[in-house]
């Protein structure tokens, strides 16, 4: 036999044996027999069906198969079955994520996704284990995750193609040529899957809008939020039930409720706010103390269980904060208007109230439904401005409360909180959209007012929900879960400072999130913070929503809910609901259904997340188009097998020189070393590097510069 027969043979094995499994995968409780078997996947020629017989009898070794007498097989009904969310990869394999946190991610080879694409929930069954990960096969598509995809038509004659924006989609979509519905080649166009036959490689579609064939902010917003499953408009019924929404306060609700209407109340956002999801009350007690009280908007008041407008804002989870828009959770007569807690209106919200000292010390709390009237709109600039010595409404008070913010931020952080300094990358737009400045948003002492006091909050409905030390059953309840993070990634974190000479003690897991404190206070006025304490960042664990509490490390609270944001996050509407009931004590609407709830939104959140990112490296390339050619300094701030990512100090816009690039060498990623060598000249690359770059070329479709070292 050549040599070149063999690649050929073992290809055709590999189809064979997808093609087999899913013959059976489709027929779960079917005998058949090899004869039966060749037909179903037209195995006509002799070499073929030999070659077919070979492949069930691996089948049956591998115990996905077993067989019976007179030459039956049929699936093995002990092999394992699991489930979870299927991730696919720029090369069109899968990996999914099982339902089982403890257990590894399944490989899943691109001949055996069985028409799954990206974020679909999937069962698969085992087969044989990889080299370094457990593989599967998909079985079923148990939901797709998303029908629609953003992307460029590619017309032929008598049929066209969609070609996804988002690589990780899997497939492109086929779709006739009288569904097109005025789409033309090289359109972009959002186009709906309406089915996809088992006998056919790709999905059918159809265009549900044509973007035309301009670039522009809205069309390119459109394919980042469509490529995350995230919806962009409302269906009709959830808009019609949100505009039957008054904003008159019901005279009956307004009694049953406690009433905060003459008690000093304000509201601290960014400037460019719509939705107030909170305010903050001020009132002195004869003891001395302060009467404080978060105030948060009542939303499970408007927006009831089951309804259109709960269901969607489930399906979304959470509001998507773009560069240039808000894709809102709720509809804005909800989220803007009803419920916003908006300066001199009558509003409905959730309160937690607290009696405490000025250094601090909480006596007593108090959860119930208010009514409260928001006396001034304050921006964080005006409150920052008053901390900071500036005369204003409401001084004393805000002065008065930054003093109690400092002591419980200080208290926290002693305790073992992280000490982050938020760092965030914002764009001023002009009146077109195009990005004209790049501005670095730095949290200040008015920011860090109004988190320590949501903080208090989100920390006090959880402990009592949970009653730490109380006999009463515990309740089904969603908690904001943050584990410890990984000696891995904290290994990489210490290699990676060793580089500026510094070392951080990961003996004790207790103590780390001490020791990164100490290095960033010591380091808070020196270059390589901010990209010292990015990597500290990325050192953590991600934080997510559970049932079962493990408490939250980087705040270093036992317990830890998200109470203060149901306008923009379904989690805390949930969490209102479930504290109204124990505080009526209702019979609880949640149950084991609250692990799915938790799932969802974790994914959700990520999602937003993401397409976040994207938006930001879209206008980070909008914002440098018209640099190509010029230099900047740099440093890097990540690397990898294809090459390192540098982040222009001057204008915080990261960009890529692949490994092939980089000159003088033949360099090559050491990921041990976690590091870029070039074994002839002994040069490294590692982050944190200073570099001089060249902007050679970008694009805004891809989101991507390319840069060049000087």
């Amino acid at each position: 036999m050549s040599k070149r027969k063999k690649p050929v043979k073992n290809k055709l094995k590999h189809s064979l044996n997808h093609l087999i499994r899913k013959v059976f995968s489709e027929n779960p409780d079917s005998p058949l027999t090899h004869k039966q078997v060749c037909t179903l996947i037209s195995a006509r020629e002799g070499a073929i069906r030999k070659l077919t017989y070979g492949v069930l009898e691996s089948l049956v070794e591998s115990n996905y198969l077993k067989a019976g007498g007179h030459g039956i097989y049929q699936l093995n009904a002990q092999n394992n079955f699991l489930e979870g969310v299927i991730q696919l990869t720029a090369r069109r394999a899968g990996y999914v994520v099982l339902d089982d946190p403890d257990k590894d991610d399944v490989y899943i080879h691109p001949n055996n996704l069985n028409q799954s694409l990206d974020g679909d929930r999937v069962k698969i069954q085992m087969s044989n284990r990889g080299r370094s990960k457990p593989e599967g096969n998909v079985i079923e598509v148990l939901h797709r995750e998303r029908t629609q995809f953003v992307g460029t038509i590619k017309a032929q004659e008598k049929f066209a193609f969609l070609i996804p924006d988002n690589h990780r989609v899997g497939t492109d979509i086929f779709i006739p040529k009288e569904k097109l519905n005025g789409a033309k080649n090289g359109d972009k166009a959002l186009v709906k899957i309406t089915k996809w036959p088992k006998s056919a490689d790709n999905p059918y579609g159809e265009v549900v809008q044509s973007l035309g064939n301009s670039g522009g902010n809205d069309v390119e917003m459109i394919s980042i939020l469509v490529n995350q499953g995230i919806d962009y408009t409302f269906p009709n019924e959830v808009l019609t039930q949100a505009e039957s929404v008054g904003m008159d306060l019901d005279p009956k609700e307004v009694a049953a409720r406690r009433d905060f209407r003459n008690t000093t109340t304000f509201t601290i956002d960014p400037l460019d706010a719509k939705d107030f999801d909170d305010a903050i009350s001020y009132k002195r007690l004869e003891s001395g103390n302060l009467e404080l009280g978060v105030h948060i908007a009542d939303v499970s008041h408007y927006v009831q269980p089951g309804t259109p407008m709960d269901v969607e804002a489930l399906k979304r989870s959470n509001s998507v904060y773009l560069v240039d828009r808000v894709v809102p959770m709720l509809p804005e007569q909800l989220s803007n208007l009803t419920c916003s807690l908006r300066p001199n209106e009558d509003k409905f919200s959730f309160s937690a109230v607290f009696e405490i000292d000025e250094n601090g010390k909480v006596y007593n709390s108090w959860f119930g439904k208010t009514v409260i009237h928001s006396n001034r709109r304050f921006t964080y600039e005006e409150a920052q401005n008053i901390i900071e010595g500036a005369d204003g409404d409401y001084r004393d008070e805000i002065l008065f409360l930054d003093k109690i913010a400092k002591i419980l931020r200080k208290k926290r952080i002693k305790s073992g909180a992280m000490n982050i300094e938020s760092e965030e990358v914002r764009f001023r737009l002009d009146e077109e959209g195009f990005p004209e400045e790049v501005v670095i948003k730095r949290s200040k002492d008015a920011h860090k007012l109004v988190e320590e006091f949501m903080l208090l909050a989100n920390r006090n409905v959880a402990e009592f929900i949970s009653k730490p030390g109380g006999k009463k059953a515990k309740v089904s309840f969603v908690y904001r879960c943050h584990d410890k993070p990984s000696p891995e990634k904290i290994g990489l974190f210490n290699l990676f400072i060793q580089k500026f000479g510094f070392d951080v003690d990961t003996s004790d897991p207790k103590m780390i999130s001490t020791n990164i404190n100490a290095l960033l206070n010591d380091i808070r006025l020196k270059n390589e913070f901010s990209i010292i304490q990015t990597m500290a960042i990325r050192s953590m664990a991600k934080a997510t929503y559970e049932t079962y509490n493990i408490g939250h490390y980087g705040l270093s609270f036992d317990h830890y809910t998200h109470f203060t944001s149901p306008i923009r996050r379904y989690a805390d509407l949930v969490v209102h609901r479930i504290v109204q009931e124990e505080l009526t004590k209702k019979k609880h609407l949640y149950g084991n259904d609250l692990d799915d709830i938790c799932k969802r939104i974790s994914r959700m959140e990520r999602k937003a997340v993401e397409a976040e990112r994207e938006s930001t490296k879209y206008f980070q390339t909008l914002f440098v188009i018209n640099k190509v050619g010029e230099e900047f300094d740099g440093t890097v701030s990540g690397i990898a097998e294809f090459g390192m990512f540098v982040r222009m100090d001057e204008n915080q816009c990261e960009g890529m020189i692949p490994l092939s690039e980089i000159p003088g060498d033949r360099f090559h990623f050491d990921a041990e070393a976690y590091a870029i060598k070039g074994p002839k000249t002994k040069k490294e690359y590692t982050i944190g590097d200073k570099v001089r770059v060249r902007i050679f070329e970008v694009s805004t479709r891809k989101r991507q510069i390319d840069l060049e070292i000087v």
